[in-house]
């Protein structure tokens, strides 16, 4: 193989150099020659051609406009070089997969390569759609299994707002106060109820009533339609004959009890029904004992006024709500010692919270969310429900562990003890809420009536909840 010395290679270099030089210089002269004829063309157009724009503003124009055009074509250079170098890149691609591979690869190889790869690539398409179509379908099939929520009856006949609501395993009965009642529980056990007012009192209420025997089951809904016909007439037809006329009424009480220094806005019995617990706009909640009225406790802590307190079903347990945004944990369990935890978790005031059956607490909030927390571990909620509007009085269903939130927009929501939404009731402008629904609360007794809300609209509807058990485990 001949090989170059290194004089005569130093002088082709030379060469070379000198060929180059003087091709840029041609390219620079045919470039200034270009410029000249373009120059010459833009005088003879400007020359040619009748407008109104100034000579030296027409020039510019025309000079922007070869300067644009110059990098156009530059552009179409750099193009042109890249898909150059992109042909090389693929030719060397190949010329290495052929090395690999160790030898050429025939057409008929190349082309059962390429079905091969086809054939991967559409069965990973058939396979992502027969995914995704099974996910459609199961979504159609869970549809079947919504959530059946209807109005049942409509209790109508208050002159104002309804504040609160109460099931009562006993006899129904009417109780009448000289002032407006914020709150009303029933005893778990006795035909007693505990109302809390507006003149700073709450009261205790004995009814020892004896209705006549419940008719049979189709007596039953005759009387509903008829209870239905006396609930759509007006106020001043309350004396006329019906159903709702046979019910008692009890206008005094039998105890009352008198500590608080400003409204009392909500009370609740205690397990047991010996003691109950008030809460009041004086920032303070009282526990009394039944029997004797006497004041055993006052719990003060919070900074505002207190809106709602609950008891636990079957714990010596009191939370109260503020509208300082927190909720407070009272411990009665051990006689000597009387805890107490903050829960501190809103940013607006804390309309309720409610024990559940297990241990958890249910709080609500003005500032539209509702958290689930766990007695045992208090720092952080393990479930948070983000809404739309404000929260009120809100119930939890011991059997099926279902929140029910009352809004300020007249909705009322169903969820999950995990925060998912389970359904909405319905509401137009011929049935549910047409104002501001206050409260809920779940009659587990009762497998058709088993959800009642009350509201500012002066009703409380009675509605058939029926969640089925595949919805309330997702």
């Amino acid at each position: 193989m001949p090989v170059e010395s290194g004089s005569s290679a130093a002088a082709r270099h030379t060469k070379q150099k000198r060929k180059s030089h003087s091709l840029s210089i041609r390219r620079s002269n045919s470039t200034d020659q270009e410029q000249r004829t373009v120059t010459g063309m833009q005088r003879d157009m400007l020359d040619g051609q009748d407008s109104k724009l100034p000579l030296s503003l027409r020039s510019n124009l025309l000079d922007l406009f070869g300067q644009i055009e110059r990098e156009f074509e530059n552009l179409y250079i750099e193009n042109l070089e890249l898909r150059r170098e992109i042909d090389t890149l693929n030719e060397r691609l190949v010329s290495e997969g052929q090395t690999i591979d160790g030898g050429e690869l025939s057409k008929g190889a190349l082309k059962a390569k390429a079905s091969h790869s086809t054939s991967q690539l559409s069965q990973k398409l058939m396979t992502t759609y027969k995914a995704s179509t099974s996910k459609i379908v199961s979504s159609f099939k869970a549809t079947t299994s919504r959530a059946v929520c209807q109005i049942l009856r409509e209790y109508v006949g208050h002159r104002d707002g309804i504040w609160d609501l109460a099931v009562t395993r006993n006899s129904p009965v009417v109780l009448g106060t000289a002032s407006a009642v914020n709150s009303i529980k029933f005893h778990p056990t006795e035909q007693m109820a505990l109302t809390a007012s507006g003149d700073q009192t709450a009261h205790i209420w004995r009814y020892m009533v004896q209705l006549p025997v419940i008719p049979p089951l189709a007596d039953i809904s005759a009387l509903c339609d008829d209870e239905l016909d006396f609930s759509d007439r007006e106020d001043g037809d309350g004396d006329g004959e019906g159903p709702c006329s046979e019910v008692p009424t009890i206008r005094v009480a039998t105890t009352t009890l008198k500590s608080h220094q400003g409204v009392v806005i909500a009370a609740d019995w205690l397990v047991g029904g010996k003691q109950v617990v008030t809460a009041s706009w004086d920032r303070a909640a009282n526990l009394y004992e039944v029997e004797t009225s006497e004041l055993v406790h006052t719990l003060t802590g919070h900074d505002q006024e207190l809106t709602h307190c609950c008891t636990h079903p079957s714990q010596r347990l009191v939370v109260t709500s503020s509208r300082d945004t927190t909720f407070r944990l009272w411990d009665f369990r051990d006689p000597s010692i009387h805890s107490v935890n903050v829960f501190q978790g809103h940013t607006d005031t804390v309309t309720s919270a409610v024990f559940t059956v297990g241990d958890n607490v249910v709080s609500g909030s003005d500032d539209r969310t509702v958290k689930v927390w766990d007695l045992k571990n208090m720092r952080s909620p393990i479930a948070t429900i983000r809404t739309d509007s404000a929260v009120n009085r809100i119930s939890v269903s011991a059997n099926q562990r279902i929140i029910a939130l009352p809004h300020d927009n007249r909705q009322v929501r169903l969820f999950d003890m995990t925060g998912v939404r389970l359904a909405r009731l319905p509401r137009s402008n011929r049935q549910g809420h047409r104002r501001m629904v206050c409260c809920s609360v779940w009659n587990e007794e009762n497998a058709s009536c088993n959800l009642f809300t009350c509201g500012f609209d002066r009703q409380a509807i009675g509605w058939n909840i029926n969640i089925p058990a595949l919805l309330q485990e997702k």
